[in-house]
């Protein structure tokens, strides 16, 4: 893997800024669709001031990627609370950029098992928000990185029954 890591969705910029210090080999790349995220990831990257953690990229991600180039993509808590075309978009994109890497993180079900009450709870809490949220299935996701030339490499489990996935080129 190659040492330029976009972030899609950085949301406050925590994550971001994290990640950079704690990988200093690692230019961070934040980026998010909504501008009042903006604000949130630039005090962070002042705050922080680590050379490998950029100023914030207005990127929606199911929009024109102003991204260039990125050797691996890092999505967290996006695909449960946006529309299925989003998680299309994501993985389009990472494809059109030729990245190595594509790690995701969040809540999923697996094979149907949402593996925890809580995670049922949540799925409907976020479907009555929006009908086009919810807890996406691990095959499906595996199913989509795959039509964009990616596979499933690893699943780690996480607190609160969340999942990192890691797709590979």
């Amino acid at each position: 893997m190659g040492n330029r890591v976009l972030e899609i969705a950085s949301g406050s910029g925590y994550h971001a800024a994290t990640f950079a210090a704690a990988l200093p080999h690692l230019t961070w790349q934040p980026s998010d669709a909504d501008p009042s995220a903006h604000e949130s990831i630039a005090a962070y990257v002042s705050h922080r001031g680590l050379p490998n953690l950029l100023p914030p990229l207005a990127l929606d991600v199911s929009g024109p990627w102003l991204a260039t180039e990125a050797d691996a993509i890092v999505c967290i808590n996006m695909i449960h609370i946006s529309p299925w075309a989003a998680s299309e978009a994501l993985f389009a994109g990472a494809a059109r950029l030729q990245s190595d890497v594509v790690v995701t993180y969040g809540p999923y079900s697996i094979a149907g098992d949402f593996r925890a009450a809580s995670n049922v709870e949540f799925d409907a809490s976020l479907k009555a928000r929006n009908p086009a949220w919810g807890i996406r299935d691990v095959n499906d996701v595996a199913r989509l990185a795959g039509r964009n030339g990616y596979r499933l490499d690893e699943t780690e489990p996480m607190p609160a029954n969340n999942l990192t996935l890691i797709f590979r080129r």
